[in-house]
């Protein structure tokens, strides 16, 4: 039971630290080189199964760059609540089956 309880509150911070996350994209951000010269900066992602590019003005690459890693933190936490939802699940069956 306590290693139950324990696990209950693991998910219950990743869901506090989920609801803390602010606007976020999916994509990387890639600094392209123009054959004239010059460079600039490009968003590119998929989403619906289809991909997309974006130019990224220099103004607000820091911005697209705080939404890029609100993203991976997103798919970091949702990976670590699926994985502890997993833990709780088979223990709980393996509780009930002992008693």
């Amino acid at each position: 039971m306590k290693k139950e309880a324990a696990i209950e509150r693991r998910i219950e911070k990743v869901k506090r630290d989920l609801a803390k996350l602010g606007p976020m994209r999916p994509g990387s951000l890639t600094v392209q080189t123009r054959s004239w010269g010059g460079e600039y900066c490009q968003l590119s992602y998929t989403h619906q199964g289809k991909g997309h590019t974006q130019y990224v003005p220099e103004r607000n690459r820091k911005e697209v760059e705080r939404q890029l890693a609100n993203y991976r933190k997103f798919r970091e936490l949702t990976q670590l609540w699926v994985q502890l939802g997993i833990e709780l699940c088979t223990l709980k069956l393996r509780n009930e089956a002992d008693q």
